[in-house]
């Protein structure tokens, strides 16, 4: 039997959000270099981004395999004063992403693109926005020791379904787009398509 939905991604958080709502799917990798198509759009803002991120995903795995739909998606980090975050890339990196967020507002902003036959088929996007709480260095510290590299891998440097729930004294928005994906939205649009009963 063919595979008829294609995850164009690696991320954990996202196949095990597809897993949990019981869907059948591959995953592949889709060797996009986000850092040069960020590198590309300097001022672009986070929204935008996201979306682009996503799309390309979406269609650098539709054009390989063209008949399946395949859902990229990607997610951006945008600060309440419109800096952009990336992952970190070392533990020094993450206590400063730390740092720079403790007692701020920042909004993740989550982005899928369905792709069929090598063209954007539907796409969404949806906010959530985050408030952490003024953290100490020495909590920042002990989170990190406890966490380990598994914070390099966000680019909050936060599990929510986790330990990284400590850090926030308000949350406005959905689950699933804290965890990298407009789940409810794609799950309506594999209803409309008749790929999930309605």
């Amino acid at each position: 039997m063919s595979i008829s939905l294609i995850l164009a991604s690696t991320s954990p958080s996202r196949r095990a959000m597809l897993m949990a709502a019981s869907l059948t799917f591959d995953a592949l990798a889709p060797g996009v270099d986000e850092a040069a198509i960020k590198d590309a759009m300097p001022a672009v803002p986070g929204k935008a981004l996201a979306e682009v991120l996503a799309e390309t995903k979406a269609l650098q795995v539709s054009r390989r395999r063209p008949e399946p739909l395949v859902l990229g998606a990607d997610q951006v980090l945008q600060a309440d004063d419109g800096a952009l975050f990336d992952k970190p890339e070392s533990m020094d990196d993450a206590r400063a992403h730390l740092r720079s967020l403790s007692g701020r507002t920042h909004t993740l902003i989550s982005a899928a693109v369905v792709a069929q036959g090598g063209a954007p088929v539907w796409r969404a996007v949806s906010e959530a926005r985050l408030t952490m709480r003024p953290l100490s260095d020495r909590f920042i510290d002990a989170y990190l020791a406890q966490e380990g590299e598994a914070v390099l891998g966000s680019v909050g440097c936060y599990r929510i379904e986790g330990r990284g729930a400590q850090l926030f004294e308000r949350i406005d928005g959905d689950h699933f787009t804290i965890m990298g994906l407009p789940l409810l939205a794609f799950l309506q649009f594999l209803r409309l398509r008749g790929v999930l009963p309605s």
